[in-house]
């Protein structure tokens, strides 16, 4: 999914154990969702909680879209039409309802849910995004991922991955990135990554053993869950930085809670993300941005989407700054 609202947003592994809440993290940083219209003829609106001014980054994840549940017979659904992405990797997650992919290296797939889409814009790809008639409520989320230095022109690439759950007690997993709860993903990522959909029952607990130079990003889709000693409620991203090995998660809800669960190594990086580009100035916005509106062969051509390409808005008339997280205390 495009970031097609066309804000400058250059503001800035292991095992499943039961057990009691441990004090594994002393405070969790709680990042409040804000609403963003997408842009285009039909379009929907999706709840944002990377990046922000107080954290730009979570690992490698640099971006965050929460969307639905929506009745698409009321919203109208997705149609996002062939856009460009340099210097990320977009990873494409559904609760329900399905989506059809197309992209310049000639992909042709479909978004379902429990299934990894991951697409690669290194140097340049392009796509578009349809959700299907067979989808009556489209519900998931939309996560960017930045590329390192030494890897942001990486050629383009499409990866599929659809992980078998992972049952415990009171708990179900799908890792659809890195390692957790005995499942390693084989899906190829650029940095150290985590992301697992995680389902708990009401009322149940579970301690997760994470990797402790990981830092961690709890976003909670249904449910108040407890992230260690903070409590998240729908919409939410709770953050805990790096230095622990176990995370708890307890559902304090009558019904079942879902979350998705990401981390990654500090990513120590500045980046400058505008519109569908990460780079690492202005200057390689202004290339990227000129290289789409003269219809350069950097981003290829999408085949098969019944509509005109997606146009690149004005650049803002200042400076776009790379941008960080805050010192690490």
């Amino acid at each position: 999914m495009s970031s097609l609202d066309a804000e400058s947003v250059a503001e800035r592994c292991g095992s499943l154990v039961d057990g009691q809440r441990s004090p594994e993290v002393s405070q969790i940083e709680v990042l409040s969702p804000r609403d963003v219209p997408l842009g285009g003829p039909r379009a929907m609106t999706v709840r944002r909680t990377l990046p922000q001014r107080s954290r730009t980054l979570i690992g490698a994840w640099c971006f965050a879209d929460h969307y639905g549940p929506d009745d698409v017979a009321e919203t109208g659904g997705m149609d996002v039409a062939p856009h460009p992405h340099t210097g990320l990797q977009t990873v494409s997650w559904l609760f329900s309802g399905e989506i059809e992919h197309r992209d310049s290296l000639g992909s042709h797939a479909f978004v379902r849910p429990g299934e990894l889409n991951l697409m690669t814009g290194g140097y340049g790809i392009s796509h578009s995004e349809v959700s299907t008639s067979r989808t009556t409520i489209l519900h998931g989320v939309q996560l960017w991922v930045a590329l390192p230095e030494e890897h942001r022109h990486a050629e383009r690439d499409f990866q599929h991955y659809a992980p078998e759950p992972v049952g415990m007690r009171g708990a179900e997993i799908r890792v659809f990135l890195g390692s957790l709860a005995g499942h390693d993903s084989p899906v190829r990522t650029f940095t150290p990554l985590l992301g697992a959909e995680v389902i708990l029952e009401p009322h149940a607990a579970v301690t997760l053993a994470v990797n402790p130079g990981f830092e961690h990003g709890l976003l909670v889709d249904h449910g108040d869950v407890r992230m260690t000693d903070t409590l998240l409620h729908p919409a939410e991203l709770g953050y805990a930085q790096a230095g622990t090995g176990t995370l708890t998660l307890a559902n304090e809800s009558d019904k079942t809670a879902r979350m998705v669960l990401l981390g990654g190594p500090p990513f120590e990086e500045e980046i400058v993300m505008w519109w569908n580009f990460i780079g690492r100035s202005h200057e390689d916005i202004v290339r990227a941005r000129e290289d789409w509106a003269n219809s350069s062969d950097r981003f290829g051509v999408v085949e098969g989407y019944s509509g005109d390409r997606l146009p690149a808005p004005v650049l803002p008339n200042a400076i776009i700054a790379a941008r960080g997280n805050p010192p690490r205390r």
